[in-house]
């Protein structure tokens, strides 16, 4: 094996680089891919996507079914066990990883299991679990290893009382109390997951607003929503000081204000970000240049060096799974000599599961603003909805964002039930370059929620009807 020549080595076996060497066979290529852990999957299918939402969705069920007597249900003695909750997530994962190996069989992908090396030009040194080393002849390397949680310097974790996005998903036992420390996607998602499951949660963020990254008003909603659950959320502040106790955790800070705030639970959540993993890669003394952290590329994946390239949670890009996958074949495509169009960044999807759900894509109504485009926006609330009240999720809304000369699309947010599976509508109009009116023209079926979008997008030119 050691003395075969492959066309490209993936390092890493997320979904980033999973699907970058299933298109690279499919073009034609012979392909190898290294991965360290035991499985195969990445961050992603292993410690988050998939796991996380699999524990949303034990927590979703189990609070339908405390509503079941809204629909007629008569359902008594409904009760959380929370380690078949645990046992489900761990078959959901191993089922994934089985699919993932079961596909570089069928794709006829070589692959080593070991830490990578570069040892350019054209090789990588493997270093399996037991020592054993192994060099890997290659013309071309693309790196593909993720992501790892970012520490935080005075919140270190121990995975008891004071854990991290990894240490949660394999706890054995649901928490009386829990704080949660950052409010981007995993910080809500889990905040959703264990309130539902009876944890009097606390959400904290250095800035002014739950999922900054979102529209305003998206915001807005769902912290209104949170508070309506019984989360309390605790916006615009630092924490400073963590203390363990006998009970649990106490920590403080300040608001932008200066106002002290001191919070007590049974357990931290540190929620505050991830960090591109490139120990032991060998990067120094190469061509690659790194900025803050991260590797930098072109617009085809390319680093400074040749036959390099980078994709996924590696590269200066949003930390998405779909992101590095499409990264992943533009890679591979360039490589193949195929002339792929390079990502679009303006129409990647961002989703968070929380609940309700918040998805967007594009501009936000602010930042169209800033870009000096003249705005028009069109809005529709959920509680207009003739399905969204059938199935009792009548919270949140769509809101369309366009722009007034040639009424293109510049961006789609919507916060309320499947916000994650109708934000792949918006995608399609973006890409094909839509108009609001367009949109809005399109019939769509009904009841559904999908309407939603269409009635926000005729909302543009005040032409919503059920509202």
């Amino acid at each position: 094996m050691a003395n075969e020549q492959f066309d490209v080595t993936i390092i890493g076996a997320g979904p980033g680089g999973y699907v970058a060497a299933i298109r690279a066979a499919q073009l034609g290529l012979k392909v190898a891919l290294v991965e360290k852990d035991k499985r195969l999957g990445g961050t992603c299918g292993l410690r988050g996507c998939i796991p996380t939402k699999q524990l949303l969705m034990s927590a979703h069920i189990y609070e339908q079914m405390q509503h079941a007597a809204d629909f007629g249900v008569q359902a008594s003695g409904i009760q959380l066990a929370f380690a078949d909750v645990q046992k489900r997530k761990d078959k959901v994962v191993m089922k994934n990883a089985k699919g993932v190996e079961y596909l570089m069989k069928k794709n006829k992908v070589t692959v080593f299991k070991g830490t990578a090396r570069l040892a350019l030009p054209g090789k990588i040194e493997v270093t399996a679990e037991d020592g054993k080393k192994e060099s890997v002849q290659t013309k071309n390397i693309i790196l593909a290893t993720g992501s790892v949680v970012r520490p935080i310097p005075g919140f270190e974790t121990d995975g008891k009382q004071v854990v991290n996005s990894d240490h949660i998903l394999e706890l054995t036992d649901v928490p009386k109390s829990l704080i949660v420390m950052g409010c981007g996607a995993v910080g809500v998602e889990f905040a959703s997951v264990y309130s539902r499951f009876g944890a009097e949660t606390t959400v904290v963020e250095l800035l002014p607003r739950l999922v900054p990254l979102e529209d305003e008003e998206v915001s807005k909603e769902l912290e209104k929503s949170f508070r309506k659950r019984g989360i309390k959320s605790q916006v615009d502040t630092k924490l400073d000081k963590l203390e363990k106790t006998d009970k649990g955790v106490v920590v403080t800070g300040k608001t932008s204000k200066g106002e002290e705030v001191k919070l007590e639970a049974e357990m931290l959540l540190v929620a505050v970000g991830r960090m591109p993993y490139k120990e032991g890669l060998g990067l120094e003394g190469t061509k690659i240049k790194v900025e803050k952290g991260f590797i930098k590329t072109d617009e085809y994946q390319q680093t400074g060096e040749k036959g390099v390239y980078a994709i996924g949670d590696v590269v200066p890009t949003p930390l998405l799974a779909h992101l590095a996958s499409k990264e992943g074949i533009v890679a591979v495509e360039h490589i193949a000599g195929k002339n792929p169009r390079p990502v679009n960044l303006r129409l990647v999807p961002s989703c968070t599961y929380c609940d309700p759900e918040v998805a967007s894509v594009g501009l936000s109504e602010a930042k169209a603003r800033e870009q000096g485009y003249d705005v028009k926006v069109g809005k529709f609330p959920f509680s207009a909805s003739g399905k969204a009240r059938i199935i009792g999720e009548e919270e949140g809304f769509v809101k369309v964002v366009s722009e007034k000369k040639y009424d293109e699309i510049l961006g789609v947010h919507i916060i309320g039930p499947h916000a994650t599976e109708l934000i792949a509508e918006a995608c399609v109009a973006m890409q094909l370059e839509s108009t609001a009116e367009e949109l809005g023209r399109t019939m769509h079926a009904h009841p559904t929620v999908s309407e939603a979008v269409m009635e926000a997008a005729e909302g543009v030119h005040d032409m919503t009807i059920h509202i």
